[in-house]
This record gives C-alpha cells, structure tokens and sequence, in this order.
C-alpha cells in the first residue's frame, strides 16, 4: 500500500498521477467544504479541486490531466468554498517539472525564466553596437528597449531565476544555499 503525502509537493512532473490529503480541521470535507488550488506563473495557470475522503480532503490528479502542464515554478494559493463562503487556508510554490519521457531530441531543459534571462543577456551582450536588435520570448517581442530596460528587466528575471533554483534544491532535499549568520555573546 503506497501513503498518501498529506502536504502540498513541492515539486511535481507533468505527466505523472499526483495525490496527496490535506486535513483541515476548521474546514473539513465532512461539513461540505471544498478544497480547490490556484496555481499560477509565466508558464501557466493551473487550477486544481479536491474531493472528499471523510473529513480530509484528498487532491488526485490523473497522468492524463497534469500531461499538459507547463513545466516551471508556480506559486499556488489553497482555498476552501462551501456555498457563497471562501476562505484562503495556505500558500506556497511548486515546481513542474517537464516529462522527459513525453519530449522529443531537441527538448531545451531549461526552464520558461532561465530561457527568457539568457535571451536577455544575449541582447544585452550585442547592445554595444546596436540599438535596434530585438528578441522574441514565448510569443513576446521585445523590441529597441534601451540598456537601462534590459539591465532592469535581467535584474528581475535574475531574482525569479534564483528563486527557482531555491526552490529546486529544497524539493530535492539539498537545503536552501542562504546563509545565517549568528554571533553568541
């Protein structure tokens, strides 16, 4: 018998059957409560309901049903609703990692954000000669940005890039690479 992870993943695959129960005393499935999940990034969005397991609310998504998620880093939102009530009952984030199996030879492995800050840099690194050079992302053009914008942008993307990799190595079980500085007196 395989146990069912009674917290969120924090990394999960396309493509691959997810499971997991969520107990909320306040807000048990018994009592008619619903539990659903939000789940949104520049990859995607993604929404996701429970079903009742008596008092605890089980989340099962099919193989069939998470094949096409987007892979990335989604923060999500779990909300319960019963009727005209609502109420927010945790946050977090999750990766989705792409289904390696599903992809075909020329399969780019990084993710949405490391693909779109490497077409950053690359402008960037071109921008010394050229003012008009412009990059299409994800269907986005960007086009006679100035260096100022570039740098800004690749600032941010930077941010969510690291974050990315945080959250890669929690999900993997390696630990966060921040430092906590302590001095004992």
């Amino acid at each position: 018998m395989v146990d069912t992870p009674t917290t969120e993943p924090s990394a999960v695959t396309a493509g691959d059957s997810i499971t997991w129960t969520k107990s909320l005393p306040d807000y048990p499935a018994s009592a008619g409560w619903v539990i659903s999940y939000a789940l949104r990034s520049s990859a995607g969005s993604i929404t996701i309901t429970g079903s009742a397991s008596g008092a605890d609310h089980l989340v099962s998504v099919s193989a069939a049903t998470s094949a096409p998620w987007v892979a990335g880093l989604y923060s999500w939102q779990a909300y319960v609703t019963r009727g005209a009530e609502r109420h927010t009952v945790a946050t977090g984030s999750m990766i989705v990692r792409a289904n390696l199996a599903a992809a075909g030879a020329n399969f780019d492995t990084r993710s949405h954000c490391k693909k779109v800050l490497d077409a950053i840099e690359a402008v960037i690194e071109g921008r010394a000669s050229a003012g008009d050079q412009e990059i299409t992302i994800d269907g986005t053009r960007l086009v006679k940005m100035t260096a100022e914008q570039l740098l800004a942008l690749r600032s941010r993307y930077l941010v969510w890039y690291r974050d990315e990799q945080a959250a890669e190595r929690l999900a993997n079980g390696l630990g966060s690479r921040n430092r906590i500085k302590v001095r004992f007196s």
